[in-house]
Protein backbone atom coordinates (compact mmCIF):
# COMPACT_ATOMS: atom_id res chain seq x y z
CA UNK A 1 0.00 0.00 0.00
CA UNK A 2 1.24 3.29 -0.56
CA UNK A 3 2.97 5.45 2.01
CA UNK A 4 0.80 8.65 0.60
CA UNK A 5 -1.95 7.20 1.35
CA UNK A 6 -3.90 7.29 4.99
CA UNK A 7 -6.41 4.36 5.81
CA UNK A 8 -9.42 5.54 7.53
CA UNK A 9 -9.71 4.27 10.75
CA UNK A 10 -12.29 0.68 12.07
CA UNK A 11 -14.65 3.57 14.03
CA UNK A 12 -14.84 5.91 11.03
CA UNK A 13 -15.38 2.89 8.70
CA UNK A 14 -18.04 1.95 10.99
CA UNK A 15 -19.74 5.59 11.43
CA UNK A 16 -20.03 5.12 7.43
CA UNK A 17 -21.78 2.31 6.55
CA UNK A 18 -25.96 3.54 7.25
CA UNK A 19 -27.70 0.84 8.97
CA UNK A 20 -30.29 -0.77 7.10
CA UNK A 21 -34.20 0.13 8.80
CA UNK A 22 -36.92 -1.97 9.35
CA UNK A 23 -39.08 -2.06 6.83
CA UNK A 24 -42.97 -2.66 7.46
CA UNK A 25 -45.30 -4.38 4.76
CA UNK A 26 -48.59 -2.49 4.54
CA UNK A 27 -51.87 -4.14 4.34
CA UNK A 28 -52.71 -3.43 0.41
CA UNK A 29 -55.08 -5.05 -1.37
CA UNK A 30 -54.40 -7.40 -4.25
CA UNK A 31 -55.43 -6.07 -7.29
CA UNK A 32 -53.25 -6.71 -10.51
CA UNK A 33 -53.18 -4.41 -13.78
CA UNK A 34 -56.13 -4.40 -16.01
CA UNK A 35 -54.72 -4.84 -19.53
CA UNK A 36 -57.48 -1.53 -20.65
CA UNK A 37 -56.44 0.02 -17.49
CA UNK A 38 -60.26 0.60 -17.50
CA UNK A 39 -61.35 -2.07 -14.81
CA UNK A 40 -60.87 -0.46 -12.00
CA UNK A 41 -63.74 0.42 -9.21
CA UNK A 42 -63.79 3.23 -7.09
CA UNK A 43 -62.36 1.96 -3.91
CA UNK A 44 -60.46 3.57 -1.18
CA UNK A 45 -56.58 3.43 -1.83
CA UNK A 46 -53.44 4.32 -0.55
CA UNK A 47 -52.42 7.18 -1.95
CA UNK A 48 -49.44 6.78 -4.84
CA UNK A 49 -46.67 8.59 -2.51
CA UNK A 50 -47.02 5.98 0.25
CA UNK A 51 -47.02 2.94 -2.11
CA UNK A 52 -44.55 4.52 -3.82
CA UNK A 53 -42.09 5.76 -0.76
CA UNK A 54 -42.82 1.93 0.54
CA UNK A 55 -41.72 0.32 -2.73
CA UNK A 56 -38.36 2.49 -2.97
CA UNK A 57 -37.78 1.76 0.94
CA UNK A 58 -38.76 -2.43 0.52
CA UNK A 59 -36.58 -2.49 -3.14
CA UNK A 60 -33.12 -1.12 -0.67
CA UNK A 61 -33.97 -2.90 1.94
CA UNK A 62 -34.29 -6.48 0.54
CA UNK A 63 -31.98 -6.40 -2.65
CA UNK A 64 -29.13 -8.45 -2.98
CA UNK A 65 -26.02 -7.67 -5.03
CA UNK A 66 -25.58 -10.23 -8.17
CA UNK A 67 -22.63 -12.15 -8.73
CA UNK A 68 -21.22 -10.62 -12.59
CA UNK A 69 -23.72 -7.76 -12.57
CA UNK A 70 -22.42 -4.07 -13.83
CA UNK A 71 -22.10 -1.48 -11.28
CA UNK A 72 -22.98 -1.67 -8.03
CA UNK A 73 -25.86 -4.21 -9.79
CA UNK A 74 -28.37 -6.33 -7.68
CA UNK A 75 -30.50 -9.12 -7.89
CA UNK A 76 -33.99 -8.74 -9.13
CA UNK A 77 -36.77 -8.41 -5.96
CA UNK A 78 -39.90 -8.90 -6.31
CA UNK A 79 -42.12 -5.89 -5.34
CA UNK A 80 -45.46 -7.55 -7.03
CA UNK A 81 -47.63 -7.49 -3.45
CA UNK A 82 -47.10 -3.39 -4.07
CA UNK A 83 -49.84 -3.16 -6.24
CA UNK A 84 -50.78 -0.08 -8.64
CA UNK A 85 -53.42 2.40 -6.61
CA UNK A 86 -56.93 1.80 -7.86
CA UNK A 87 -57.58 4.57 -10.55
CA UNK A 88 -61.48 5.93 -10.44
CA UNK A 89 -63.44 4.59 -13.32
CA UNK A 90 -63.42 5.69 -16.42
CA UNK A 91 -67.01 5.73 -16.51
CA UNK A 92 -67.04 8.90 -13.22
CA UNK A 93 -63.82 10.64 -15.54
CA UNK A 94 -65.42 10.48 -19.12
CA UNK A 95 -69.20 10.61 -21.03
CA UNK A 96 -71.24 7.63 -21.38
CA UNK A 97 -69.29 5.08 -23.51
CA UNK A 98 -71.72 5.14 -26.36
CA UNK A 99 -70.97 8.95 -26.27
CA UNK A 100 -66.99 7.67 -27.04
CA UNK A 101 -66.41 6.32 -30.76
CA UNK A 102 -63.43 4.27 -29.23
CA UNK A 103 -64.59 2.60 -26.81
CA UNK A 104 -65.71 -0.90 -26.60
CA UNK A 105 -68.98 -1.69 -27.66
CA UNK A 106 -69.52 -3.37 -24.36
CA UNK A 107 -67.71 -2.54 -21.00
CA UNK A 108 -67.73 -4.45 -17.55
CA UNK A 109 -69.48 -3.10 -15.14
CA UNK A 110 -70.85 -0.35 -17.30
CA UNK A 111 -72.98 1.67 -15.16
CA UNK A 112 -72.21 -0.14 -12.41
CA UNK A 113 -72.72 1.65 -9.00
CA UNK A 114 -71.84 1.09 -5.02
CA UNK A 115 -69.35 -1.37 -6.36
CA UNK A 116 -66.46 -2.50 -4.36
CA UNK A 117 -64.03 -5.35 -5.44
CA UNK A 118 -62.03 -7.22 -2.40
CA UNK A 119 -58.90 -9.30 -3.25
CA UNK A 120 -59.66 -9.31 -7.01
CA UNK A 121 -57.66 -10.70 -9.35
CA UNK A 122 -57.35 -9.31 -13.15
CA UNK A 123 -55.22 -11.18 -15.78
CA UNK A 124 -53.60 -9.04 -17.97
CA UNK A 125 -54.00 -10.21 -21.45
CA UNK A 126 -51.24 -8.00 -23.60
CA UNK A 127 -53.20 -6.84 -27.02
CA UNK A 128 -52.02 -8.52 -30.40
CA UNK A 129 -52.68 -8.20 -34.03
CA UNK A 130 -50.56 -7.80 -37.40
CA UNK A 131 -50.09 -4.47 -36.63
CA UNK A 132 -48.46 -4.79 -33.34
CA UNK A 133 -46.58 -7.34 -34.44
CA UNK A 134 -44.96 -5.19 -36.99
CA UNK A 135 -43.86 -2.69 -34.38
CA UNK A 136 -42.49 -5.02 -32.05
CA UNK A 137 -40.01 -5.97 -35.09
CA UNK A 138 -39.13 -2.84 -35.46
CA UNK A 139 -38.61 -2.23 -31.74
CA UNK A 140 -35.50 -3.28 -29.44
CA UNK A 141 -36.74 -4.87 -26.30
CA UNK A 142 -33.59 -5.73 -25.15
CA UNK A 143 -33.39 -2.33 -24.41
CA UNK A 144 -36.42 -2.20 -22.10
CA UNK A 145 -36.02 -1.98 -18.08
CA UNK A 146 -36.99 -5.60 -17.57
CA UNK A 147 -35.53 -7.33 -20.75
CA UNK A 148 -33.12 -10.62 -20.31
CA UNK A 149 -30.61 -9.18 -22.31
CA UNK A 150 -29.85 -6.85 -19.47
CA UNK A 151 -30.26 -8.80 -16.56
CA UNK A 152 -29.26 -8.51 -13.73
CA UNK A 153 -29.51 -4.93 -14.78
CA UNK A 154 -27.42 -2.24 -12.93
CA UNK A 155 -29.34 -1.27 -9.95
CA UNK A 156 -28.55 1.03 -6.89
CA UNK A 157 -27.18 -0.93 -4.17
CA UNK A 158 -28.99 -0.40 -0.19
CA UNK A 159 -28.55 2.77 0.75
CA UNK A 160 -27.60 4.42 -2.00
CA UNK A 161 -28.64 7.27 -4.16
CA UNK A 162 -31.76 7.69 -2.51
CA UNK A 163 -31.56 11.52 -2.87
CA UNK A 164 -31.86 11.24 -6.65
CA UNK A 165 -34.13 8.60 -6.43
CA UNK A 166 -36.79 10.14 -4.18
CA UNK A 167 -36.29 13.55 -6.35
CA UNK A 168 -36.93 11.70 -9.42
CA UNK A 169 -39.51 10.11 -8.24
CA UNK A 170 -41.45 13.13 -6.80
CA UNK A 171 -41.35 15.04 -10.34
CA UNK A 172 -42.74 11.90 -11.71
CA UNK A 173 -45.41 12.16 -9.31
CA UNK A 174 -46.05 15.77 -10.30
CA UNK A 175 -45.29 16.56 -6.21
CA UNK A 176 -41.81 18.50 -6.99
CA UNK A 177 -41.38 22.22 -7.00
CA UNK A 178 -40.20 21.50 -10.63
CA UNK A 179 -43.24 21.20 -13.06
CA UNK A 180 -41.15 20.96 -16.21
CA UNK A 181 -42.14 17.68 -18.60
CA UNK A 182 -38.63 16.44 -19.41
CA UNK A 183 -36.37 15.80 -16.63
CA UNK A 184 -32.43 15.37 -17.94
CA UNK A 185 -29.99 13.82 -15.57
CA UNK A 186 -26.63 14.42 -16.66
CA UNK A 187 -23.09 13.11 -15.74
CA UNK A 188 -19.77 11.64 -16.94
CA UNK A 189 -19.36 8.11 -17.40
CA UNK A 190 -19.57 5.64 -14.64
CA UNK A 191 -21.07 7.76 -12.19
CA UNK A 192 -24.04 4.86 -12.28
CA UNK A 193 -26.91 7.01 -14.51
CA UNK A 194 -28.39 3.99 -15.74
CA UNK A 195 -28.03 2.13 -12.15
CA UNK A 196 -30.41 5.65 -10.51
CA UNK A 197 -32.36 5.17 -13.85
CA UNK A 198 -33.07 1.47 -13.66
CA UNK A 199 -34.04 1.90 -10.18
CA UNK A 200 -36.27 4.76 -10.78
CA UNK A 201 -38.01 2.75 -12.81
CA UNK A 202 -38.57 -0.22 -10.74
CA UNK A 203 -39.99 2.62 -8.15
CA UNK A 204 -42.51 3.68 -10.71
CA UNK A 205 -43.29 0.72 -12.00
CA UNK A 206 -45.83 -0.50 -8.53
CA UNK A 207 -47.58 2.80 -8.26
CA UNK A 208 -48.63 2.35 -12.53
CA UNK A 209 -46.27 5.84 -13.54
CA UNK A 210 -44.05 3.78 -15.52
CA UNK A 211 -45.24 4.13 -19.41
CA UNK A 212 -41.86 2.72 -21.46
CA UNK A 213 -37.50 2.51 -20.86
CA UNK A 214 -35.36 2.22 -22.98
CA UNK A 215 -31.70 1.64 -21.73
CA UNK A 216 -29.31 2.61 -25.16
CA UNK A 217 -25.82 1.00 -25.25
CA UNK A 218 -23.21 1.47 -28.17
CA UNK A 219 -21.63 -1.56 -27.15
CA UNK A 220 -24.90 -3.16 -28.43
CA UNK A 221 -25.80 -2.55 -32.01
CA UNK A 222 -29.29 -3.59 -30.76
CA UNK A 223 -29.67 -1.22 -28.35
CA UNK A 224 -28.43 2.15 -30.12
CA UNK A 225 -30.66 2.11 -33.19
CA UNK A 226 -32.39 5.63 -33.34
CA UNK A 227 -34.81 4.08 -36.17
CA UNK A 228 -36.33 2.11 -33.39
CA UNK A 229 -36.66 4.75 -30.90
CA UNK A 230 -40.29 5.36 -31.66
CA UNK A 231 -41.58 1.93 -32.08
CA UNK A 232 -39.76 1.22 -29.15
CA UNK A 233 -41.81 3.66 -27.07
CA UNK A 234 -45.17 2.89 -28.68
CA UNK A 235 -45.08 -0.61 -28.31
CA UNK A 236 -44.41 -0.47 -24.45
CA UNK A 237 -47.39 1.64 -23.77
CA UNK A 238 -49.92 -0.47 -26.19
CA UNK A 239 -49.56 -3.77 -23.48
CA UNK A 240 -50.57 -1.30 -20.71
CA UNK A 241 -53.74 0.70 -22.79
CA UNK A 242 -56.36 -1.57 -24.72
CA UNK A 243 -57.53 1.25 -26.63
CA UNK A 244 -54.09 2.58 -27.81
CA UNK A 245 -53.40 -0.81 -28.97
CA UNK A 246 -56.05 -1.18 -31.08
CA UNK A 247 -55.56 2.48 -32.60
CA UNK A 248 -51.77 1.19 -33.33
CA UNK A 249 -52.62 -1.88 -34.63
CA UNK A 250 -54.79 -1.08 -37.27
CA UNK A 251 -52.87 2.23 -38.49
CA UNK A 252 -49.80 -0.05 -38.70
CA UNK A 253 -51.76 -2.42 -41.11
CA UNK A 254 -53.52 0.34 -42.89
CA UNK A 255 -49.59 1.52 -43.39
CA UNK A 256 -46.85 -0.69 -42.52
CA UNK A 257 -44.16 1.69 -43.74
CA UNK A 258 -44.94 3.82 -40.73
CA UNK A 259 -41.90 2.58 -38.90
CA UNK A 260 -39.49 3.13 -41.62
CA UNK A 261 -40.37 7.13 -41.52
CA UNK A 262 -38.62 9.65 -40.00
CA UNK A 263 -37.95 10.48 -36.43
CA UNK A 264 -40.52 13.12 -36.59
CA UNK A 265 -43.09 11.50 -38.61
CA UNK A 266 -43.36 7.95 -36.54
CA UNK A 267 -43.83 10.60 -33.45
CA UNK A 268 -46.47 12.30 -35.19
CA UNK A 269 -48.26 8.63 -36.67
CA UNK A 270 -47.72 6.44 -33.76
CA UNK A 271 -48.10 8.83 -31.06
CA UNK A 272 -49.65 12.03 -31.54
CA UNK A 273 -52.41 11.47 -33.80
CA UNK A 274 -53.35 8.43 -32.01
CA UNK A 275 -53.35 9.88 -28.68
CA UNK A 276 -55.52 12.38 -29.97
CA UNK A 277 -58.07 9.28 -30.54
CA UNK A 278 -58.52 8.07 -27.24
CA UNK A 279 -59.41 9.48 -23.46
CA UNK A 280 -55.88 9.60 -22.01
CA UNK A 281 -56.77 10.53 -18.74
CA UNK A 282 -59.43 7.72 -18.68
CA UNK A 283 -56.68 5.30 -19.76
CA UNK A 284 -54.39 6.54 -17.16
CA UNK A 285 -51.37 7.68 -19.69
CA UNK A 286 -51.49 11.44 -18.71
CA UNK A 287 -48.64 11.78 -16.92
CA UNK A 288 -46.70 8.66 -17.69
CA UNK A 289 -43.16 8.57 -17.03
CA UNK A 290 -40.96 7.23 -20.45
CA UNK A 291 -37.13 6.44 -19.28
CA UNK A 292 -34.98 7.16 -22.31
CA UNK A 293 -31.33 6.24 -20.79
CA UNK A 294 -27.50 6.64 -22.39
CA UNK A 295 -28.96 9.09 -25.17
CA UNK A 296 -25.35 9.73 -25.77
CA UNK A 297 -25.02 6.38 -27.01
CA UNK A 298 -27.87 6.62 -29.35
CA UNK A 299 -26.30 5.77 -32.58
CA UNK A 300 -25.71 8.99 -34.29
CA UNK A 301 -24.95 13.11 -32.63
CA UNK A 302 -27.35 14.55 -35.03
CA UNK A 303 -30.21 11.64 -34.24
CA UNK A 304 -29.72 12.35 -30.59
CA UNK A 305 -30.52 15.91 -30.92
CA UNK A 306 -33.11 15.33 -33.26
CA UNK A 307 -34.94 13.07 -30.61
CA UNK A 308 -34.62 15.65 -28.26
CA UNK A 309 -36.18 18.19 -30.05
CA UNK A 310 -39.00 16.20 -30.62
CA UNK A 311 -39.86 14.86 -27.58
CA UNK A 312 -39.40 18.68 -26.24
CA UNK A 313 -41.55 20.41 -28.78
CA UNK A 314 -44.18 17.31 -28.25
CA UNK A 315 -43.91 18.76 -24.12
CA UNK A 316 -43.93 22.90 -25.38
CA UNK A 317 -47.05 22.39 -27.27
CA UNK A 318 -48.47 19.25 -25.12
CA UNK A 319 -49.51 17.31 -27.92
CA UNK A 320 -48.47 14.31 -26.04
CA UNK A 321 -49.49 13.49 -21.98
CA UNK A 322 -46.16 12.33 -20.81
CA UNK A 323 -43.34 13.32 -19.00
CA UNK A 324 -39.61 12.05 -20.02
CA UNK A 325 -36.75 11.50 -17.61
CA UNK A 326 -33.52 11.44 -20.33
CA UNK A 327 -29.91 10.67 -18.75
CA UNK A 328 -26.62 11.41 -20.66
CA UNK A 329 -22.59 12.31 -20.71
CA UNK A 330 -22.55 16.14 -20.78
CA UNK A 331 -21.79 15.84 -24.30
CA UNK A 332 -21.31 19.39 -25.76
CA UNK A 333 -24.60 18.67 -28.52
CA UNK A 334 -26.45 17.29 -26.07
CA UNK A 335 -25.63 20.62 -23.76
CA UNK A 336 -26.42 22.95 -26.33
CA UNK A 337 -29.54 21.37 -27.73
CA UNK A 338 -31.28 21.02 -23.91
CA UNK A 339 -29.55 25.03 -23.46
CA UNK A 340 -31.63 26.44 -26.56
CA UNK A 341 -33.86 28.84 -26.53
CA UNK A 342 -37.10 26.65 -27.45
CA UNK A 343 -35.77 23.71 -25.46
CA UNK A 344 -34.74 25.09 -21.77
CA UNK A 345 -37.80 26.25 -20.71
CA UNK A 346 -39.50 22.75 -20.78
CA UNK A 347 -36.40 20.95 -19.08
CA UNK A 348 -35.43 21.00 -15.52
CA UNK A 349 -31.72 20.03 -15.64
CA UNK A 350 -29.76 17.73 -12.46
CA UNK A 351 -26.24 16.43 -12.37
CA UNK A 352 -24.69 13.42 -10.95
CA UNK A 353 -21.18 14.57 -10.32
CA UNK A 354 -18.20 12.66 -9.17
CA UNK A 355 -18.03 13.53 -5.47
CA UNK A 356 -16.13 12.41 -2.47
CA UNK A 357 -19.44 12.61 -0.79
CA UNK A 358 -20.51 9.24 -1.53
CA UNK A 359 -17.41 7.34 0.13
CA UNK A 360 -19.94 6.47 2.51
CA UNK A 361 -21.84 4.39 0.09
CA UNK A 362 -19.19 3.59 -1.93
CA UNK A 363 -17.68 1.51 1.55
CA UNK A 364 -21.13 0.01 2.14
CA UNK A 365 -20.79 -1.39 -2.02
CA UNK A 366 -17.74 -2.62 -1.03
CA UNK A 367 -18.26 -4.07 2.21
CA UNK A 368 -21.06 -6.06 1.21
CA UNK A 369 -19.49 -7.39 -1.98
CA UNK A 370 -16.38 -9.00 -0.19
CA UNK A 371 -18.27 -10.50 2.42
CA UNK A 372 -19.80 -12.59 -0.62
CA UNK A 373 -16.67 -13.13 -1.61
CA UNK A 374 -15.41 -14.41 1.62
CA UNK A 375 -18.43 -16.56 2.16
CA UNK A 376 -18.56 -18.23 -1.03
CA UNK A 377 -14.69 -18.76 -0.95
CA UNK A 378 -14.63 -19.91 2.81
CA UNK A 379 -12.25 -17.09 3.42
CA UNK A 380 -11.66 -15.41 6.93
CA UNK A 381 -13.63 -12.70 8.43
CA UNK A 382 -10.73 -10.32 8.75
CA UNK A 383 -10.23 -10.67 4.80
CA UNK A 384 -9.58 -8.14 3.09
CA UNK A 385 -9.22 -5.99 6.26
CA UNK A 386 -10.59 -2.54 6.74
CA UNK A 387 -7.25 -0.79 5.34
CA UNK A 388 -7.85 -2.35 1.99
CA UNK A 389 -11.24 -1.35 1.92
CA UNK A 390 -10.64 2.46 2.83
CA UNK A 391 -7.60 2.37 0.07
CA UNK A 392 -10.21 1.22 -2.34
CA UNK A 393 -12.75 3.52 -1.25
CA UNK A 394 -9.80 6.16 -1.81
CA UNK A 395 -8.68 5.03 -5.45
CA UNK A 396 -12.39 5.20 -6.45
CA UNK A 397 -12.76 8.71 -5.27
CA UNK A 398 -16.69 8.67 -6.13
CA UNK A 399 -16.51 6.49 -9.14
CA UNK A 400 -18.91 3.46 -9.34
CA UNK A 401 -17.42 1.89 -12.29
CA UNK A 402 -14.00 1.79 -10.78
CA UNK A 403 -14.73 -0.11 -7.68
CA UNK A 404 -17.23 -2.15 -9.27
CA UNK A 405 -15.01 -3.32 -12.11
CA UNK A 406 -12.51 -4.06 -9.37
CA UNK A 407 -14.77 -6.14 -7.98
CA UNK A 408 -15.46 -8.42 -11.00
CA UNK A 409 -11.75 -8.53 -11.24
CA UNK A 410 -11.48 -10.37 -7.74
CA UNK A 411 -14.16 -12.72 -7.72
CA UNK A 412 -12.99 -14.07 -11.37
CA UNK A 413 -13.98 -17.46 -11.09
CA UNK A 414 -10.88 -18.60 -13.15
CA UNK A 415 -8.32 -17.02 -11.20
CA UNK A 416 -6.09 -18.26 -9.08
CA UNK A 417 -8.79 -17.22 -6.63
CA UNK A 418 -9.82 -13.63 -4.56
CA UNK A 419 -6.32 -13.58 -2.87
CA UNK A 420 -4.16 -13.84 -5.49
CA UNK A 421 -6.89 -11.29 -7.97
CA UNK A 422 -6.49 -8.87 -4.78
CA UNK A 423 -2.62 -8.89 -4.40
CA UNK A 424 -2.47 -8.15 -8.13
CA UNK A 425 -5.10 -5.36 -7.42
CA UNK A 426 -2.79 -3.96 -4.99
CA UNK A 427 0.52 -4.06 -6.58
CA UNK A 428 -1.40 -2.42 -9.08
CA UNK A 429 -2.68 0.14 -7.36
CA UNK A 430 0.76 0.84 -6.17
CA UNK A 431 2.51 0.93 -9.50
CA UNK A 432 -0.29 3.41 -10.60
CA UNK A 433 -0.10 5.41 -7.59
CA UNK A 434 2.92 7.87 -8.62
CA UNK A 435 1.48 8.47 -11.84
CA UNK A 436 -2.37 9.16 -11.64
CA UNK A 437 -3.54 11.29 -8.41
CA UNK A 438 -6.00 9.52 -6.30
CA UNK A 439 -8.49 12.16 -7.49
CA UNK A 440 -8.62 10.87 -11.09
CA UNK A 441 -9.79 7.68 -11.26
CA UNK A 442 -10.89 8.00 -14.73
CA UNK A 443 -7.39 7.77 -16.18
CA UNK A 444 -6.78 5.06 -13.71
CA UNK A 445 -9.22 2.95 -15.24
CA UNK A 446 -7.26 3.05 -18.89
CA UNK A 447 -4.22 1.58 -16.74
CA UNK A 448 -6.71 -1.23 -15.04
CA UNK A 449 -7.67 -2.14 -18.41
CA UNK A 450 -4.22 -1.95 -19.24
CA UNK A 451 -3.76 -4.58 -16.82
CA UNK A 452 -6.28 -6.73 -17.62
CA UNK A 453 -5.47 -7.29 -21.15
CA UNK A 454 -1.85 -7.61 -20.34
CA UNK A 455 -2.53 -10.51 -18.51
CA UNK A 456 -4.11 -12.74 -21.66
CA UNK A 457 -1.19 -15.26 -22.37
CA UNK A 458 0.95 -14.53 -25.34
CA UNK A 459 -0.33 -17.32 -27.44
CA UNK A 460 -3.85 -16.62 -27.14
CA UNK A 461 -3.62 -12.67 -27.29
CA UNK A 462 -4.29 -13.09 -31.19
CA UNK A 463 -7.51 -15.01 -30.59
CA UNK A 464 -8.60 -13.05 -28.27
CA UNK A 465 -8.31 -9.67 -30.25
CA UNK A 466 -10.68 -11.32 -33.01
CA UNK A 467 -13.25 -12.75 -30.08
CA UNK A 468 -13.46 -9.01 -29.44
CA UNK A 469 -14.73 -8.22 -32.78
CA UNK A 470 -17.87 -9.71 -32.25
CA UNK A 471 -18.65 -7.36 -29.30
CA UNK A 472 -22.56 -6.45 -29.82
CA UNK A 473 -23.07 -9.10 -32.37
CA UNK A 474 -25.49 -11.97 -32.46
CA UNK A 475 -23.78 -15.09 -33.68
CA UNK A 476 -25.27 -18.20 -34.32
CA UNK A 477 -22.83 -20.29 -32.76
CA UNK A 478 -21.47 -22.83 -35.35
CA UNK A 479 -20.66 -19.76 -37.96
CA UNK A 480 -18.00 -18.62 -34.99
CA UNK A 481 -16.95 -21.86 -34.53
CA UNK A 482 -16.18 -21.76 -38.61
CA UNK A 483 -15.22 -18.40 -38.91
CA UNK A 484 -12.63 -18.22 -35.66
CA UNK A 485 -11.74 -21.91 -36.18
CA UNK A 486 -11.98 -22.89 -32.42
CA UNK A 487 -14.90 -25.11 -30.34
CA UNK A 488 -17.02 -23.96 -28.06
CA UNK A 489 -14.79 -24.86 -25.52
CA UNK A 490 -12.12 -22.76 -26.54
CA UNK A 491 -14.46 -19.88 -27.70
CA UNK A 492 -15.31 -19.96 -23.45
CA UNK A 493 -11.42 -20.49 -22.44
CA UNK A 494 -10.73 -17.62 -24.34
CA UNK A 495 -13.22 -15.22 -23.02
CA UNK A 496 -12.29 -16.53 -19.27
CA UNK A 497 -9.04 -13.82 -19.75
CA UNK A 498 -11.34 -10.92 -20.21
CA UNK A 499 -14.39 -11.69 -18.30
CA UNK A 500 -13.91 -8.77 -15.66
CA UNK A 501 -15.01 -6.55 -18.67
CA UNK A 502 -16.99 -8.32 -21.12
CA UNK A 503 -19.46 -11.25 -21.11
CA UNK A 504 -20.31 -13.79 -23.22
CA UNK A 505 -24.00 -15.30 -22.90
CA UNK A 506 -26.50 -17.54 -25.13
CA UNK A 507 -29.61 -16.68 -25.71
CA UNK A 508 -32.65 -17.50 -28.02
CA UNK A 509 -34.43 -15.00 -29.72
CA UNK A 510 -37.90 -16.72 -29.90
CA UNK A 511 -39.25 -20.09 -28.61
CA UNK A 512 -38.67 -21.46 -31.89
CA UNK A 513 -35.41 -19.70 -32.56
CA UNK A 514 -31.67 -21.26 -32.99
CA UNK A 515 -29.94 -20.09 -29.59
CA UNK A 516 -27.32 -17.31 -30.56
CA UNK A 517 -24.32 -16.28 -28.84
CA UNK A 518 -24.05 -12.62 -27.42
CA UNK A 519 -21.00 -11.19 -26.57
CA UNK A 520 -21.12 -7.12 -24.95
CA UNK A 521 -18.79 -5.33 -22.69
CA UNK A 522 -20.08 -4.56 -19.32
CA UNK A 523 -19.20 -0.23 -19.90
CA UNK A 524 -19.03 1.63 -22.99
CA UNK A 525 -15.30 3.21 -21.03
CA UNK A 526 -13.66 -0.71 -21.93
CA UNK A 527 -15.00 0.73 -25.96
CA UNK A 528 -13.91 3.93 -25.50
CA UNK A 529 -10.13 2.63 -23.99
CA UNK A 530 -9.72 0.37 -27.13
CA UNK A 531 -10.41 2.97 -29.83
CA UNK A 532 -8.13 5.22 -27.85
CA UNK A 533 -4.68 5.67 -28.97
CA UNK A 534 -2.69 5.09 -25.82
CA UNK A 535 -4.20 2.27 -26.46
CA UNK A 536 -2.00 1.11 -29.15
CA UNK A 537 1.06 2.48 -27.60
CA UNK A 538 0.55 1.07 -23.92
CA UNK A 539 -0.62 -3.24 -25.25
CA UNK A 540 1.12 -3.08 -28.90
CA UNK A 541 -2.34 -4.80 -29.93
CA UNK A 542 -2.48 -3.27 -33.35
CA UNK A 543 -6.08 -2.81 -33.29
CA UNK A 544 -5.26 0.45 -35.26
CA UNK A 545 -3.23 -1.24 -38.02
CA UNK A 546 -4.64 -0.89 -41.93
CA UNK A 547 -4.73 -4.74 -42.23
CA UNK A 548 -6.59 -5.38 -39.08
CA UNK A 549 -9.19 -2.48 -39.86
CA UNK A 550 -10.08 -4.24 -43.11
CA UNK A 551 -10.35 -7.06 -41.61
CA UNK A 552 -12.71 -5.63 -39.10
CA UNK A 553 -14.58 -3.44 -41.89
CA UNK A 554 -14.47 -7.06 -43.96
CA UNK A 555 -15.68 -9.15 -40.95
CA UNK A 556 -18.30 -7.02 -40.10
CA UNK A 557 -19.66 -6.17 -43.56
CA UNK A 558 -20.15 -10.15 -44.48
CA UNK A 559 -21.63 -10.94 -41.14
CA UNK A 560 -24.27 -7.76 -40.25
CA UNK A 561 -25.11 -6.75 -36.97
CA UNK A 562 -27.07 -10.18 -36.99
CA UNK A 563 -27.46 -13.81 -36.89
CA UNK A 564 -25.35 -14.89 -39.88
CA UNK A 565 -23.34 -17.84 -41.55
CA UNK A 566 -19.42 -18.01 -41.78
CA UNK A 567 -18.68 -19.24 -44.91
CA UNK A 568 -18.71 -15.57 -47.14
CA UNK A 569 -16.04 -14.64 -44.91
CA UNK A 570 -12.54 -14.85 -45.58
CA UNK A 571 -10.66 -17.07 -43.47
CA UNK A 572 -6.93 -16.17 -42.52
CA UNK A 573 -4.34 -18.74 -42.27
CA UNK A 574 -1.36 -18.39 -39.74
CA UNK A 575 1.12 -17.55 -42.76
CA UNK A 576 -1.74 -14.78 -44.11
CA UNK A 577 -1.79 -13.54 -40.27
CA UNK A 578 2.00 -13.07 -40.06
CA UNK A 579 2.62 -11.34 -43.51
CA UNK A 580 -0.50 -8.72 -42.52
CA UNK A 581 1.24 -8.07 -38.73
CA UNK A 582 -1.46 -9.48 -36.43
Amino acid sequence: MPRSLTPLPSSTLQHLIPQPRQIHEANIPTIQQSSSRELISPIPSIPTRVVLQQAIELHQHNTTLAPTGPPHSIEPESLSHFQPEPRPSSAALSPPSSLLPHSPEYRMFDQAHDLVIKNGQFTHVPPTGPGLDKLLENSMPDAFHDSLARHPPPKCHLGTRKEYISMITSWALGESEHKEPVLWMRGPFGIGKTAVAQSSAEALKPVDKLLATLFFSRSNSDRDDPRRVIPSIVYQITTLCESFAKVIDARVQKDRSLTTKSLETQFKELLVIPLSQIDAVANGLEGGVIIIDGLDECRGTAEQCEIIRIIATSARNKTTPFRWFITSRPEDPIIRTMNSTLISPVVHQIELPVSRNIDHEILLFLTHEFAKIRESHGLPESWPGEEVLALLVERGAGLWIYVSTIVRFIRDENSLGPEDQLRVVMEFIGDVSHKVEPSNPLAEMDFFYTLVMQRIPSNMLEMVKRIMLLHSMECIPSAIFRLLRISEEQLHRYCTFIQSVMELRATSPGPSSRKVLRLHFYHASFTDYLTDYSFQQIVAYGLHTLNYILYAKSFRLNVGTKSFEARSVPLLDAQQQNRSGY
